[in-house]
């Protein structure tokens, strides 16, 4: 007999040598505690689940008023401007409208007084009529013009 140890086929030869365990090569990291900001707590790295990096933030400058907050503060400043002019117009239509009636109003009494200064005396005057009553006993009467 030989002194080899022989092996059956399929069984695996054991392993020499340094043998590391996967568990014992897991860091421990420290996370925030959810409950106290202010302490850190250990936590192996395996037990977190993996983040999304974050999208980079546009960090142009904003406009300081919001454009569309302005257009509707100008249009309604504009609108109240126009209404504004537009009263105004009115008011001095009315009083060229008031003037032109002030004016019509003194033409014609213009007119009337001419009318009366062209008229003739006798007109004007009018005729003097002389009547005469005659009474006499019981009612008779008679009227002569």
């Amino acid at each position: 007999m030989s002194s080899k140890h022989v092996t059956p086929a399929g069984v695996q030869q054991p392993i020499v040598g340094f043998v590391e365990l996967g568990d014992e090569n897991d860091p421990i990291v420290h996370v925030q505690d959810p409950y106290d900001p202010n302490r850190s707590v250990a936590v192996r790295r395996s037990a977190l689940q993996p983040t999304v990096p974050t999208a980079a933030r546009d960090l142009s400058p904003q406009p300081l008023i919001d454009p569309l907050a302005a257009r509707m503060l100008g249009g309604g400043v504009g609108g109240g401007v126009a209404a504004w002019g537009a009263g105004q117009f009115l008011m001095g239509a009315s009083q060229v409208i008031s003037a032109a009636a002030g004016v019509g109003g003194a033409v014609l009494a213009i007119a009337l007084l001419l009318l009366a200064a062209k008229m003739t005396p006798s007109s004007r005057a009018g005729k003097t009529v002389n009547i005469t009553n005659h009474n006499r006993l019981w009612g008779r009467s008679s009227t002569r013009a």
